[in-house]
């Protein structure tokens, strides 16, 4: 058992609170507006006052559970359907009442939407030919689309001689050829395998930057939005929790269901002890007010002292009392394990029920004394013939002072959900600007 670094690097020693912000350091104009957008059905109300800018060239990620609003939000910018109130603006023009077809916008949805009747070149050539884009720079640009998601050799195949996974990637490149202002993106990439999903990641990223294409994309996957977004908005019963940056989001997330939802958190229960506001120094500068809390978990049994922890004053402190309880959350990679019998280091006693090992980083799940199960994740070092553990093996786990994050207590912390019935159903029907049409005219623009 060693002091080995942590998977992540932990930066978090100062509260900020990014919360209901729409600020960012992308640069560029605005390009998307939305302000005060309500969506209802029926006497359902899905979207709650949604107000966000977004820039021009963008990667931003509607993040959320199931039914949280994502996917509706979405469709209203997409066209498909009108929000109830509110304002949304693109590039400076209104889009009130503006039909789907008539917006500088493409959408790649779950359901492919491809042409039965039209091959994998066809399909993706489409949107070029409607508008009329020369025969040459159609069969380059096709080229270049199919070798990006590795379907140059199924060129001439139909939809329904590919499988699910093949038939997305066909929805992307025929979106990406377009190279709208605004691409959007329903889980585009959820039927592909992993180390396709992890390959297209990238691909999507960098053709998003080298075109300069906004995107907007609608995931409930963590990890994905972490490592693909310029920015995440985290969405939970059709509000934003918190706007931010990946490393904002999870570094410092504004609540307990943002801090739950995003990766994995190990939550501590603390007590407040002090609350000292700002404070001059000698030298007449003001310095952070602090926050005295005691790990309730982390008593010392050999005298009965409490574990205290004095740490940067948070953003909502003004809202708590002594006595009060606050959460003190910490990430896998936060935590180090060590022999109980180290009486170099303090920390909570418990034992190893689980342990799993994953190449780069040893898992372990740790049961503590007083029934509290956490995770703690570790660089694997193999030249330490210690480092592993045995099921049931005691170990004592501490952390570095002011890696900690503090958070309000929130009893409302369920994966709070809308009802995504009333717009699912139309999904199918969804598909890119430049494919509104009928088949019949389809046919004829291709023949």
């Amino acid at each position: 058992m060693t002091d080995s670094p942590a998977p992540t690097a932990q930066t978090n020693n100062t509260q900020t609170d990014s919360t209901q912000t729409n600020s960012t350091d992308a640069t560029g104009k605005t390009l998307l507006q939305l302000t005060g957008i309500k969506k209802s059905y029926d006497q359902t109300e899905v979207l709650k006052d949604i107000t966000l800018d977004i820039k021009h060239g963008e990667f931003l990620t509607l993040l959320g559970p199931s039914g949280c609003g994502k996917t509706t939000l979405l469709r209203l910018i997409a066209g498909f359907e009108q929000p109830s109130v509110g304002k949304i603006q693109l590039d400076g023009v209104q889009m009130a009442g503006l039909p789907a077809d008539k917006r500088p916008v493409n959408t790649v949805f779950q359901q492919y939407a491809l042409f039965p009747h039209m091959t994998v070149a066809q399909n993706v050539a489409y949107g070029l030919k409607i508008k009329k884009v020369p025969k040459a720079e159609i069969q380059t640009r096709v080229r270049e689309m199919l070798a990006m998601v590795q379907m140059e050799h199924l060129a001439n195949r139909r939809p329904q001689d590919l499988s699910g996974g093949q038939q997305q990637r066909v929805a992307i490149a025929r979106a990406v050829i377009n190279r709208p202002k605004l691409l959007l993106l329903d889980e585009p990439l959820s039927a592909l395998d992993h180390k396709l999903r992890l390959q297209m990641q990238s691909e999507l990223k960098r053709l998003q930057r080298e075109l300069g294409i906004t995107f907007v994309f609608v995931t409930h996957d963590q990890e994905e939005a972490l490592s693909m977004s310029d920015r995440i908005a985290v969405m939970k019963d059709g509000t934003f929790q918190q706007i931010g940056t990946p490393i904002e989001i999870y570094e410092t997330p504004a609540n307990l269901f943002t801090a739950k939802f995003i990766g994995e958190a190990n939550l501590f229960e603390a007590k407040v002890h002090g609350v000292y506001p700002d404070q001059p120094d000698r030298n007449g500068q003001i310095t952070n007010g602090r926050i005295e809390v005691e790990v309730c978990e982390a008593q010392d049994h050999t005298t009965d002292a409490p574990h205290l922890r004095n740490l940067r004053r948070p953003d909502f402190a003004n809202a708590v009392q002594v006595g009060d309880k606050v959460n003190l959350l910490l990430r896998p990679e936060d935590l180090r394990i060590y022999d109980p019998k180290d009486e170099t280091h303090t920390g909570l006693l418990g034992r190893v029920i689980e342990s799993n090992y994953k190449g780069s980083t040893l898992d372990s799940i740790i049961e503590l004394e007083n029934g509290h199960i956490i995770k703690a994740s570790e660089f694997f070092d193999e030249e330490d013939p210690s480092f592993d553990y045995k099921m049931h093996e005691a170990v004592k786990v501490s952390w570095v002072d002011g890696w900690e994050w503090l958070l309000p207590n929130d009893t409302s912390t369920s994966d709070g959900t809308a009802d995504d019935a009333a717009f699912n159903h139309a999904a199918a029907e969804a598909v890119t600007a430049d494919t509104m049409r009928g088949p019949n005219a389809m046919q004829k623009d291709m023949d």
